[in-house]
């Protein structure tokens, strides 16, 4: 009867006894002593060759696919295939207002500021560079002040962060294999300009290629071309085959590719310029140089590195389900995160029928920009959302509605029993411990669109910190923030992410901070046993019977003819006891997060040697 050798393991010592279980069924090894034997040193080499090709089978099976790959150049591989292009360095953009002042009559009436024209600053120390990456044009306003303003016409002059580098290959014989590829990780693909020369010395250029994701319609004659990044993480230019995909450099010629190469993030942040810029006023005689001025409109933001492997197995699916077409409010998420991800946190998208109340015809778009990111680049990037996307990609009339993240809080009050015998960490270190749990939770679970609390988890994770921890529980509370108009009688209303508990005879389900009503510190309340809200006083004595209500199936407080007129801090924290403590499932634009100063966590000590007597 054969012996079968079961070979699915991949561990060394797994393998070697298998196969010394395989040979010791053998009659012709049953004397053999196979730990003292040269048979041994056999079996090492057996199973450290079974052990090394099961490794690198596994290894390369992983890569094949796109949700196991772990190398960078698979995942690249997978989302080439797909249709996506992961996204390469991005440079920090800032916008500044530049202009010339000239006390003089004898002055141009333009002045133009050439493409590249450098700037200086620093973040944390260390300087970088910003450059501006076409012409600009300034007109005597008729005071001698010079302006200088985009094709738009803002004044808000868009500068990068990099420094220019130049590339230049000299294209062989057709029949030769055409391979250009710049060795240079850190190039900020979308300021890449390609230019074609006749010939190795021509100063002049025959053509000026562009992105292929530009193009609308190709011929043969189209000047397009594609970007990829190569297995080395350098990026390989692909021209068109002279048929199908676009018009091929000619044989002799001389392709010049000039880019920018980023620090990415680093320089994110950046707020105060400067330069050496100066115009020389001919006209004057004898003639004199003017400085330029500079003000920061937009401080630096959008600098990003390479995306990550893990954001390339996320975002390639999802854009390929998308195929450059929006239709689905998924479509919209998709695309939006591709291209302005090194501006955003989150995105989420839903349609019209999905808000509350429903409005048809739109798509609603919240985003959730980085902390660095000003109000003005945040105005920038919706408009280009429109501009860019919606007006090209959107195959129907749909109208882009920009709702902004509203933040609900939790309020947690920890509990948890605490035996200081299993444990060197006192109550207090293990408090503290609890509570940076909590706050790990948050940042690594929560803080985005679509994000669920589950009690159960956090509660289970808190368990886990040490044996010392017995058990825990935790009494969940929502908080929204008001800031009213002081000293004016307003009716407000305010949403919550979840189902407000019912109201009960024992416990106030919703509760406020202080707040000065009447020349008195007071709060709110519902009364209990009804969805009535009442402003107490710190004696408890009502200042008035009736505010408002809470509706607990639409998760709204609805407060009518309310006139504080003094706020403790810079909003009024109305608490709410959910429905349900167990899971938050925010809707919509709702993001959870908690508010550190109104949670706690709390150790009970419990020694478990104590002998209880009844």
């Amino acid at each position: 009867m054969a012996t079968t050798i079961r070979s699915s393991d991949l561990d060394f010592d797994t393998i070697k006894s298998r196969l010394k279980e395989f040979l010791q069924k053998k009659s012709e090894f049953a004397d053999y002593d196979f730990e003292a034997s040269g048979l041994s040193n056999i079996l090492d080499v057996l199973a450290y060759n079974t052990h090394l090709n099961g490794l690198t089978a596994n290894f390369a099976l992983n890569e094949s696919f796109l949700n196991t790959a772990q190398l960078r150049s698979s995942l690249v591989s997978h989302a080439e295939a797909l249709g996506y292009n992961p996204k390469s360095f991005t440079s920090a953009e800032a916008k500044l207002n530049l202009s010339y002042t000239i006390n003089n009559t004898d002055r141009p009436t333009t002045i133009t500021l050439l493409k590249n024209t450098p700037f200086t600053t620093s973040v944390d120390g260390v300087s970088y560079t910003f450059q501006t990456r076409s012409n600009f044009t300034a007109t005597d306003n008729g005071s001698g002040v010079y302006e200088f303003v985009d094709d738009a016409g803002s004044p808000d002059i868009s500068v990068f962060e990099g420094t220019i580098k130049t590339k230049t290959f000299f294209v062989g014989d057709a029949a030769d294999s055409q391979i250009y590829v710049i060795p240079d990780i850190t190039i900020d693909t979308s300021t890449i300009e390609v230019n074609v020369f006749e010939t190795a010395t021509s100063t002049t250029s025959v053509d000026t290629y562009t992105n292929i994701n530009k193009a609308v319609r190709i011929t043969s004659t189209s000047t397009h071309y594609q970007i990829k990044e190569v297995p080395n993480g350098f990026y390989e230019v692909i021209f068109g085959d002279g048929f199908t995909t676009g018009k091929a450099p000619a044989a002799g010629s001389r392709i010049e590719i000039n880019y920018l190469s980023t620090k990415g993030p680093v320089a994110n942040d950046a707020a105060a310029f400067t330069t050496t810029t100066q115009f020389n006023n001919t006209a004057q005689s004898p003639s004199q140089t003017y400085d330029l001025s500079v003000t920061t409109s937009s401080r630096a933001a959008g600098g990003a590195f390479k995306e990550s492997i893990e954001s390339i197995r996320q975002n390639a699916g999802i854009v390929f389900s998308s195929q450059r077409r929006l239709v689905t409010a998924e479509d919209y998420r998709a695309q939006i995160n591709a291209n302005y991800g090194s501006f955003l946190d989150d995105v989420i998208a839903f349609g019209g029928a999905d808000n509350d109340p429903p409005k048809y015809g739109c798509v609603y778009v919240g985003l959730k920009f980085k902390d660095n990111i000003t109000t003005a680049t945040q105005e920038t990037v919706k408009n280009e959302i429109r501009s860019e996307l919606s007006e090209n990609l959107a195959i129907m009339s749909i109208d882009i509605i920009y709702q902004d993240p509203i933040t609900s809080f939790l309020e947690l009050n920890t509990t948890f029993n605490f035996d200081p015998d299993l444990t060197d960490i006192s109550l207090q270190g293990m408090q503290t411990n609890v509570s940076n749990k909590i706050n790990e939770f948050f940042t690594t679970n929560l803080n985005k669109f679509g994000k669920v609390f589950r009690r159960s988890l956090l509660l289970t994770q808190i368990d886990d910190i040490s044996t010392s921890i017995l058990n825990s529980k935790m009494e969940v509370k929502v908080q929204q923030r008001l800031v009213p108009s002081i000293g004016s009688t307003l009716s407000y209303k305010l949403n919550f992410p979840t189902i407000i508990a019912s109201p009960d005879d024992e416990n106030h389900t919703v509760t406020s901070s202080k707040f000065t009503f009447n020349g008195r510190p007071c709060n709110i309340k519902n009364l209990l046993k009804t969805n009535t809200l009442q402003i107490l006083n710190d004696a408890g004595t009502v200042e008035a019977e009736n505010i408002g209500s809470y509706t607990a199936t639409a998760g709204r407080i609805d407060l009518v003819g309310f006139t504080p007129t003094g706020v403790d801090g810079d909003s009024i924290k109305f608490s709410v006891t959910p429905a349900n403590q167990s899971t938050i499932r925010p809707l919509r634009n709702f993001i959870l997060d908690i508010d550190k100063t109104r949670s706690q966590a709390l150790g009970v000590i419990d020694f478990q040697n104590t002998l209880t007597t009844l």
